[in-house]
């Protein structure tokens, strides 16, 4: 299959370094950045206008602000959008293919750790699924509404957990740990965890861990006086009406 990326900013950068060996162009206008993937990918074409969209496969990373003057010419065989906030019927609007896929990964993507929620034409779900799996793991959707539910989950919570592990650090240090140490620390807590919750319930796995009158049990209960769970419920429900908004 022939791909077009249309922008290798941040996000398509991540799509082109785990798309690099298939047959890819790349659609990049900013010198610099021009100069840059030039250097990382000696092999792959870079070109500042888009082609004729007939043969492609597309996968669009553009600013989803710019949308609107993007010129094209032809119809792709499918259109990849990785624009936030844009759905299915504004990119058909906009431009011409013959299956629509819409697909949200999020910034762990830049170490191919991505979870991707991904909805749109069935008939271009393997093809779209195998795809964006070079980049992390792909969640496919029935519905824009629970991609858009997802986004909390994929696209914010990321800098949510940010929050968590910032606020561990702190409490740590408080009580006199190196702080260099303690980002460490909780760094390789989340990756452990993560691991742990791909085959556990968390409600199993936190009663493993907490014993009768033990320190998790003490911490838990802080954790409950401060509303923590109702907080990142709530933040999910902010995060969903905030979608239907944009």
């Amino acid at each position: 299959m022939k791909l077009l990326l249309i922008g290798a900013g941040n996000m398509g950068g991540a799509m082109l370094s785990g798309l690099k060996e298939h047959d890819i162009t790349v659609v990049e206008k900013y010198k610099p950045r021009v100069k840059e993937l030039k250097e990382l990918y000696p092999n792959i074409n870079i070109v500042n206008e888009i082609p004729n969209l007939e043969k492609y496969i597309v996968i669009l990373a553009i600013k989803p602000q710019t949308l609107s003057s993007l010129q094209t010419v032809g119809t792709a065989k499918a259109l990849i959008s990785i624009l936030a906030g844009v759905n299915l019927q504004r990119l058909k609007k906009s431009i011409k293919a013959q299956s629509y896929i819409r697909a949200m990964p999020n910034i762990a993507a830049l170490k191919q750790k991505a979870v991707i929620s991904v909805c749109g034409d069935k008939e271009m779900k393997d093809t779209a699924l195998e795809l964006l799996s070079s980049i992390g793991k792909c969640f496919w959707l029935e519905s824009e509404k629970e991609l858009d539910i997802a986004t909390g989950i994929g696209g914010s919570a990321p800098a949510w957990m940010a929050l968590v592990a910032e606020a561990l650090s702190d409490g740590a240090v408080k009580l006199g740990l190196n702080r260099a140490v303690s980002y460490q620390y909780v760094a390789y807590l989340l990756e452990g965890v993560g691991e742990l919750l791909k085959e556990e319930h968390p409600a199993l796995l936190k009663d493993k861990v907490t014993s009768p009158g033990g320190t998790t049990a003490a911490g838990a209960a802080k954790l409950e006086e401060g509303k923590v769970r109702d907080a990142f419920i709530k933040a999910m429900e902010a995060c969903y009406n905030k979608t239907q908004e944009l």
